[in-house]
């Protein structure tokens, strides 16, 4: 018998793991409630996860199989259940993560004691990292050196009669049958794959023609949320929907496309690959959530400035486009991708507050966060990680001019400006006191002024460096 050990690869389908172990024998699924890794996430991240948890559970139902559900530390959990199954071998997907990675380490020494064998897949993304070198100037190197790696398809599901009967998969102790249930202070995305595949068809029947064009329209985004962009990231972040399938789905629609809209659905392929970057970074760097990737030359004359830091999170800055995307961070766990970078090029350029805070909240409050992906990109945002550019600064007068010139976005989660003309919105920081109070008296005024915050990040990031 095979033993399946569900982690972060939250579904039946596209998993490369779960089709190794049906290839090889029956399988009996296992999931192991592992209080220390929940507590690394949010509590809305959580409550997303375990319920994916128990949509893949009624999957496994349907099947005419059931998910075995263990509590406590995995290596105790799958050590005893292999002896009280006489399980041959334990098969799992790769993690990155380094706590994830000690686990595994610990699970492998547990069942080789038990003369268990283990045996792992590729699945998180669709190159192994071990398989590249360890480390690129730039994306497009990377993507050069990844491109040359041939992808699998996405995996089968099991066939019903590759699995263990739902009569004859117990829990795995009595008192651990039932998942725990965990709530959130706000509404959550639909879990589970069913959920994942019916977002990515939409987005394949009505944004991915056109998605390089539109993908940074925050109108559209305001409008069109499921089709301007995938809004996937959930599901990547928990595993609900195999990368695989995302990317086989999307080559899809290169056939029979215009020149322009195979533009569109390339572009869109391309960044699917700044996550495997992310992901190739943590595997080489596995302590990318804690130290800058980059060496400089002197160290970084972050700002210790508790109430920049708090009115930032609260979306209290005085700059609308931020206090939008922050705002949409505490009410949906979910940033789009453009104000995403803006407000981490506010806080680690403008504000000069160490990235590592900014990363930590949004740890504590997005549903999409995936540990390489957050660490990875704030360090590319805030000029210790993988950017070509020395010092990038976001603007965020001309980054709303640009990207939300009608104020759409900015007035649907910002209801303090919604009476004010789009223009005044965009030039805000730039004007008066008096105007800006009688436009919006109850919005808050501008925390730092944009030209010497501008000019003050320029000149921190230029001396460590080692460029004064």
């Amino acid at each position: 018998m095979q033993l399946f050990w569900h982690r972060r690869d939250l579904r039946t389908r596209d998993n490369a793991g779960l089709a190794a172990a049906a290839r090889a024998g029956t399988v009996l699924p296992v999931f192991v409630v592992d209080d220390d890794l929940l507590a690394t996430l949010g509590t809305r991240q959580r409550a997303f996860y375990l319920g994916c948890v128990s949509r893949l559970r009624a999957r496994y139902r349907d099947l005419g199989s059931d998910l075995v559900v263990g509590v406590g530390d995995p290596e105790t959990v799958l050590a005893d259940l292999a002896a009280e199954r006489g399980v041959e071998r334990v098969v799992y997907n790769e993690h990155y993560r380094p706590a994830r990675r000690e686990r595994a380490r610990a699970v492998r020494e547990a069942l080789a004691s038990g003369d268990v064998e283990t045996a792992s897949r590729t699945d998180i993304v669709l190159v192994d990292p071990g398989r590249l070198t360890d480390a690129y100037p730039n994306h497009g190197a990377f993507r050069d050196d990844w491109d040359a790696v041939p992808k699998a398809e996405p995996y089968p599901e099991p066939d019903p009669d590759a699995l263990v009967g739902s009569a004859d998969a117990p829990a795995a102790n009595a008192a651990s049958a039932e998942l725990p249930t965990a709530s959130a202070d706000i509404d959550l995305p639909e879990p589970g794959y069913e959920a994942a595949r019916g977002r990515l068809d939409r987005f394949l029947d009505g944004g991915i023609r056109s998605y390089a064009d539109t993908r940074d329209d925050l109108a559209r985004a305001v409008e069109a949320p499921g089709v301007a962009v995938s809004r996937l990231s959930p599901y990547l972040a928990a595993g609900a929907i195999g990368s695989r399938e995302v990317w086989e789905a999307a080559g899809g629609c290169l056939g029979g496309a215009s020149d322009d809209g195979r533009r569109n659905v390339e572009k869109y392929r391309d960044e699917l690959t700044w996550r495997e970057q992310q992901y190739h970074l943590l595997y080489y760097a596995p302590d990318l959530a804690e130290e800058n990737y980059r060496t400089l030359p002197n160290p970084i004359a972050w700002r210790e400035d508790d109430a920049a830091f708090e009115a930032w999170t609260r979306g209290e800055t005085g700059y609308p486009l931020v206090d939008a995307g922050m705002r949409q961070l505490e009410a949906e766990g979910y940033v789009h991708n453009r104000p995403r970078q803006v407000v981490a090029s506010f806080l680690t350029k403008h504000l000069l507050i160490d990235w590592r805070r900014g990363a930590r909240h949004f740890t504590a409050r997005l549903v999409d966060h995936d540990h390489a992906t957050n660490h990875g990109m704030w360090q590319w945002i805030a000029s210790t990680g993988t950017d070509s550019v020395d010092v990038r600064i976001f603007d965020p007068v001309s980054q709303t001019a640009k990207y939300d010139p009608d104020a759409r976005f900015v007035k649907a989660y910002v209801p303090e400006l919604r009476d004010v003309p789009a223009d005044e919105i965009v030039d805000w920081p730039t004007l008066s006191a008096d105007e800006r109070e009688e436009l919006a008296p109850e919005y808050p005024e501008p925390i730092v002024d944009r030209d010497a915050a501008y000019e003050r990040a320029k000149r921190v990031f230029e001396e460590a460096l080692g460029k004064r």
